[in-house]
């Protein structure tokens, strides 16, 4: 989970870059094009199948991941992005509080605590503002949170029936491909140049190796201790920020930065200290 999360950040690090030559439509596309191409294409020359057994779960997954994807964009157009970043990290908080409806971790308050406390921290990192006019989109906003929370538990209802990693991600990059299509042929293709080419190019990189990782996360290990190191993502954009764009982090966002790590490492212990079935 931590690898995913490096490979989000810089993801969103390319996205950034590239999002000044292309619409955003165009970005969500290619965040789907590489890995709908390479997986695709070595299935069908390994011979391996291609249609799922457990399809309902993959379509539950794919329209809870796209809407999240939709939603998040919607929000950060319309919100400051450090507000529409914390209300996408409720994620974990939702996970949280799906697994106590559950019982899973409803006697273990030191995992919830944790969560909690790494939510502390992105706030402490982006301290979020909204005003009177921007309550919709906060809304959409933390209904973004909530779906992505949605995807994530599928995932891992998909890996416990025994679903390939590799064809998980397969359907929702073309979940992805085929929304980021729509939306292009909405919208017009906007030609990008080279050096635009090889940003599209890393998004997609990046977004495939953040997505085989974050799928083995949830579907083979512990769903409490992945949704706390979500939470990394947000160090890892700080550090990013730094050295590309030399964004000093203020006291506030060091004190954040901190409150991620310590609920990351109170997770991990916890999560070694009980029972594998209660992960």
């Amino acid at each position: 989970m931590l690898f995913a999360s490096l490979m989000f950040a810089i993801m969103s690090m390319f996205v950034k870059l590239v999002s000044t030559e292309v619409p955003l439509s165009q970005i969500i596309l290619f965040r789907g094009v590489p890995t709908a191409i390479g997986i695709l294409g070595w299935a069908l020359w390994a011979g391996k199948p291609i249609i799922p057994a457990t399809w309902r779960s993959h379509v539950m997954r794919n329209i809870a991941g796209v809407a999240s994807i939709c939603l998040s964009f919607y929000a950060m157009s319309r919100l400051p992005l450090a507000t529409a970043i914390t209300l996408n990290y409720t994620s974990p908080l939702f996970i949280a509080a799906w697994m106590m409806f559950q019982g899973s971790l409803r006697e273990d308050r030191l995992r919830l605590f944790a969560v909690v406390l790494g939510f502390v921290g992105v706030i402490a990192i982006l301290r979020p503002d909204v005003d009177n006019a921007q309550w919709l989109a906060s809304l959409l906003g933390l209904l973004a949170g909530g779906a992505t929370a949605l995807a994530v538990m599928q995932v891992r209802s998909l890996g416990r029936a025994g679903e390939a990693e590799w064809r998980i991600v397969l359907f929702f990059s073309l979940s992805t491909v085929l929304t980021g299509g729509a939306a292009t042929a909405a919208t017009g293709w906007v030609a990008p140049s080279w050096s635009g080419w090889a940003l599209l190019l890393g998004v997609g990189l990046s977004g495939l190796l953040g997505q085989f990782a974050m799928t083995r996360a949830f579907s083979q290990g512990s769903a409490a201790l992945s949704a706390v190191l979500q939470y990394a993502t947000i160090p890892f954009s700080v550090l990013l920020g730094f050295l590309f764009w030399n964004d000093s982090p203020d006291g506030f966002a060091w004190f954040g930065i901190v409150l991620i790590a310590a609920a990351g490492l109170v997770s991990t212990w916890r999560t070694m200290a009980v029972p594998a079935a209660s992960r």
